[in-house]
């Protein structure tokens, strides 16, 4: 039976009336291969990395459209992602924000430069900071910075934030605030400390400090993982993935006419 061809050099995207966000970076790879020159170049970026809840909420925020627009670096983080993007034949690989902790770190050490982490708690971030430094040789991590609850990223303590980054001299900043909001604060963050690599990378950093926990490995493998954190947060994770599932089908429409 003959493989049906898959389109190559051609960029997933997803289409809004007022934006349209690409899937840049197609594979782990190219996203290390980028920030690593952007970090010897002391160039800010941000980071993104997009998944079906995120598509769920850029469908109703357009203040998140705009923040996802300022991404300078996008990847799919969950499997329905990489589903849609071979449904278009536009093929992308999952690049997980948790499992980039380590290798931006690495780079970042490589680099020389300093790593501030963002988001979560001050004891989670602790935690973290003390297992990246134990699992990467070099690393300086002179900034931790727990904002308080309810935290607004177009607000003063978000600036502050953005501004004790600039002021430390900081080469990238590990963002563990959840979607939206650690996405708004990269993209204000471009403007206000530019130098800074800002990477979104959600509970990252609480498995690292052992606060959540991660699946298995072998229930990654199958795809099993949004199964998994649903039966650990059951009360908050249904109706999220309840909303994913009844936008899964549009999107697969959508996926079906970029062909």
């Amino acid at each position: 039976m003959l493989k049906r061809k898959e389109v190559t050099g051609i960029d997933m995207q997803f289409v809004y009336p007022d934006v349209t966000l690409t899937v840049s970076q197609p594979h782990a790879a190219a996203l290390l291969a980028t920030v690593r020159d952007r970090l010897a170049q002391r160039q800010g970026f941000a980071l993104a990395t997009i998944n079906l809840d995120h598509l769920v909420k850029l469908r109703g925020d357009a203040s998140f459209r705009r923040a996802y627009a300022a991404q300078d670096l996008v990847v799919a983080d969950g499997n329905p992602i990489v589903w849609l993007s071979r449904m278009a034949r536009r093929p992308v690989q999952r690049v997980a924000g948790s499992d980039m902790v380590l290798p931006l770190a690495r780079l970042a050490a490589q680099a020389g430069v300093p790593v501030a982490l963002v988001g979560s708690t001050a004891a989670a971030l602790s935690s973290a900071a003390v297992t990246l430094q134990a699992e990467v040789p070099g690393l300086q991590i002179p900034l931790t910075l727990a904002p308080a609850m309810g935290f607004d990223p177009d607000g003063p303590e978000a600036a502050d934030i953005l501004r004790q980054l600039d002021e430390a001299g900081i080469g990238l900043a590990l963002l563990a605030l959840g979607a939206p909001k650690q996405e708004r604060l990269a993209a204000r963050g471009r403007a206000l400390a530019p130098q800074v690599g800002f990477a979104s990378i959600g509970a990252g950093l609480d498995f690292l400090a052992g606060t959540q926990r991660r699946a298995p490995v072998w229930v990654q493998q199958i795809a099993m993982e949004w199964a998994w954190r649903m039966m650990t947060n059951p009360k908050r994770l249904i109706p999220r993935y309840w909303a994913c599932l009844k936008l899964l089908p549009l999107e697969a429409l959508r996926a079906l006419r970029m062909r």
